[in-house]
């Protein structure tokens, strides 16, 4: 079957569960076939994805729900009612790939992923996750179990954390006030302050509070049981709730610093792309990721990849510069995605859009948007930057060769220039790495500007 996410499932408590994978701006018909998704239950699934961080002021960000279907917009994932999961995956195809199978889509997305966050996946275990069979989340999940369950076999951190108890005999330093006031009728006990090495730490907690709430979302048989084993060796742990767990309290150090993963494993699963949501009577949950942000988080992961040891530095989401003023007060503050500074000095403002690019022969401005030309003349001008570029993910309706075209800004000839390029994600980071600094190295040796780079 090419779609094996598109068939229905039994799920591990018995009943059927119906499972259907989509890709991003994709729709999916409401009927009874493999192909189709019930209309009582696209309810559900549109409800649940409306009370998402991700829906927008009209709950339609993730899915739009529409007379005869649901639709996807740029916005991927899991979407689960207790009857159904829809899958969305994203549009990543490798040159020259006219159809992509689902597994393919999963291994990239989990790749993208992974970059963005500074996750590893250990090549040897990749072929172990069930890509075919699983859902994301289901992925997801055995990757987390499997760091963790290996993590908690080389022992559980532990901290020094203040404790105090009535004692017949003093431990620690004596605490003068609770026992010469709740304890001055029980001479035989001491009110003693003392510091214990305890497990009980904010890191166990929040490890246990993501065991707990996978525990309550995956399906498959291996993962069930992989989390029971975790659920027994947290089962002295406290119980915390995801919104108040204390993730400043947690130290990494050299003593722990194999958990510094883990930590980002689990704000993954626990962050606000993960939410229980609660829609009238049905119940469900959504695993999102907004395409748009997460390629400009794994760009921005191989930006810095490709310019480490060269004096270029990167940053993102910073800039701050206003576009107008009103008298002293500025107005309009503006966010460039990438910023790459030499000396401080910016010189290269990158935008990502996760949109698909047109060929020549189809648009002579190839589905660059008017509205997208004029922020970035903005941001030239603003950041006092002559080289701007719009980076594309590429895709197979586009030749083999990457696009790297360069515009003059406002007169033939200037030294402004606006850059159009793509990058191939099915490539893998180090390609994409190399293809980056072989981008910035063209920018930025021509002219002036001389850039020495590694590589």
């Amino acid at each position: 079957m090419d779609r094996a996410g598109r068939r229905v499932r039994l799920c591990a408590a018995g009943g059927r569960m119906i499972r259907r994978s989509i890709r991003e701006w994709e729709r999916i018909g409401f009927g009874e076939g493999v192909e189709e998704i019930p209309d009582r239950i696209a309810s559900g699934l549109a409800a649940t994805a409306a009370r998402s961080v991700f829906a927008g002021r009209g709950a339609e960000g993730v899915l739009e729900h529409g007379r005869h279907a649901l639709r996807a917009r740029g916005v991927v994932g899991i979407i689960s009612t207790p009857d159904c999961q829809l899958e969305i995956l994203p549009k990543i195809e490798a040159t020259g790939e006219a159809d992509t199978d689902d597994a393919t889509l999963r291994r990239r997305l989990v790749h993208m992923l992974a970059v963005a966050h500074d996750l590893r996946i250990d090549t040897g275990s990749a072929a172990q996750l069930g890509w075919q069979r699983d859902t994301l989340l289901e992925i997801l999940i055995r990757i987390f179990c499997g760091k963790l369950i290996d993590a908690v076999r080389h022992g559980m951190p532990r901290r020094y954390i203040e404790e105090e108890g009535d004692l017949p005999t003093l431990r620690g330093r004596l605490d003068v006030t609770r026992q010469f006031s709740t304890l001055v009728a029980q001479p035989q006990k001491l009110a003693c302050r003392f510091d214990a090495l305890s497990p009980d730490i904010a890191l166990n907690q929040v490890m246990k509070a993501a065991v707990a709430k996978l525990s309550r979302l995956s399906q498959a048989t291996d993962n069930q049981r992989s989390l029971r084993e975790l659920g027994f060796a947290y089962a002295d742990i406290a119980s915390v709730p995801a919104s108040a767990l204390r993730w400043d309290r947690i130290t990494l150090d050299r003593t722990n610093g194999r958990w510094r993963e883990l930590v980002a494993w689990a704000r993954l699963l626990l962050g606000n792309r993960f939410q229980q949501t609660s829609a009238g009577h049905v119940d469900g949950h959504a695993l999102l990721f907004e395409m748009n942000a997460l390629f400009e988080a794994y760009v921005a992961r191989l930006a810095r990849r490709a310019l480490s040891g060269t004096p270029l530095t990167v940053s993102t989401q910073g800039g701050f510069a206003h576009c107008l003023y009103e008298g002293e007060r500025g107005r309009f503050r503006t966010r460039p995605d990438i910023i790459l500074r030499h000396e401080g000095q910016p010189v290269v403002v990158l935008d990502t859009k996760w949109k698909r690019i047109a060929p020549r022969i189809d648009d002579p401005k190839q589905g660059v948007s008017q509205a997208d030309v004029y922020q970035l003349m903005a941001y030239s001008q603003l950041y006092d930057c002559d080289r701007v570029i719009l980076l594309y993910p590429h895709h197979h309706g586009l030749s083999d060769d990457l696009i790297r075209d360069a515009f003059s800004v406002a007169t033939p000839g200037s030294r402004n220039q606006l850059h159009v390029a793509t990058m191939d994600i099915a490539s893998g980071a180090a390609a994409g790495a190399i293809a980056l600094a072989g981008l910035i190295r063209d920018l930025l040796t021509d002219g002036d500007l001389l850039v020495p780079f590694n590589r």
